[in-house]
């Protein structure tokens, strides 16, 4: 087996934090990425934009330079590939995290999908964008049901109904409605999210009020066949014909990875992992948790900009610890 100090779980940005603190500090690590490089925003929607600005996704000191304020997924991806270019990580792609077991010697031996390794310690920095939250409606399971949205030109000239009302659905809306698509939404809600992006958020109230957007509010739907969608509305069941609907209805971490690692997860409704805010150590020795997979069920909480610090107090913890 191969034996480090480090293991992490998730090749995204802070992950890679997580790579360069242990390369910084001396420590034997490897990352563990299921995916492509920085595969969840990889996975983001082609035409997405940050809502922070470039400086605040740095990371390792390398500088992130955008033609715009505001960097957008293709920058980013640029980005994170010349972090790695920088700082040449230990990084094992498409290689999926299956289980670990706790030796008699303070020591993990932990399996994946290609090899076998003897850890020291475990970072999960698996994030949240893998998992979505489902509708557990008749007919979520059909093609025509879509959780993730990649590029509206896919959408051209059809029927799209977008259940949701953040910043995933509000783009998928408006740029398949501007490719020419046909667009119904579905909120459960009063209102557009808040936490829209300011300059965004105006475009879909005006597409709404002027009627080129339909807009279900205080609705959700109840079922999907092949031609249509049921949407209880405050005045009844309505039934709207339908090609595609996207699903924008938010994602989750891997509880099982976590369950899987014996972290503890609050009983309520969040499901917050249970870790020290000043180590990252779970209540398992050895274990940390690192970026939004410290939210649990509160995806709002931790992004790139606010979690980057959590790569350099686990490692501080560890070269205590090692001491």
């Amino acid at each position: 087996m191969n034996e480090v100090e480090v293991l992490i779980i998730g090749g995204g940005p802070i992950g890679l934090a997580c790579g360069i603190a242990a390369q910084q500090a001396g420590l034997s690590y490897v990352i563990i990425e299921k995916g492509c490089l920085a595969n969840s925003l990889y996975n983001y929607p082609v035409n997405m934009t940050f809502f922070s600005t470039s400086e605040r996704l740095e990371i390792g000191g390398v500088p992130f330079m955008s033609l715009n304020p505001k960097p957008n997924r293709q920058e980013a991806l640029e980005y994170y590939r010349r972090v790695q270019e920088s700082y040449q990580l230990n990084i094992k792609l498409f290689e999926t995290f299956e289980k670990a077991e706790r030796l008699g010697d303070q020591r993990y031996a932990v399996i994946t999908s290609k090899d076998r390794y003897i850890a020291r310690n475990i970072i999960v920095a698996t994030g949240f964008y893998d998992i979505p939250v489902l509708m557990n409606v008749p007919g979520e399971e059909l093609p025509k049901v879509r959780h993730y949205y990649k590029d509206p030109h896919f959408y051209a000239y059809q029927k799209v109904l977008v259940v949701g009302a953040n910043n995933s659905a509000v783009d998928a809306a408006l740029e398949t409605w501007r490719k020419g698509a046909e667009v119904t939404m579905v909120i459960t809600g009063t209102e557009i999210g808040q936490r829209v992006k300011y300059w965004v958020r105006p475009d879909i109230v005006n597409r709404i009020n002027e009627g080129s957007i339909k807009a279900y509010f205080q609705s959700k739907v109840t079922a999907i066949s092949e031609h249509a969608v049921d949407i209880l509305t405050p005045d009844g069941l309505v039934t709207v014909q339908n090609d595609f609907v996207l699903a924008m209805t938010g994602y989750m971490p891997n509880f099982e990875l976590l369950k899987a690692l014996d972290i503890q997860l609050s009983d309520n409704e969040k499901r917050f992992p249970s870790f020290n805010h000043e180590t990252m150590q779970t209540n398992q020795p050895g274990i940390y948790l690192a970026g939004v997979v410290c939210g649990g069920m509160d995806t709002h909480t931790w992004f790139i900009e606010n979690s980057r610090e959590h790569a350099g107090k686990i490692m501080q913890n560890i070269v205590v610890s090692n001491k």
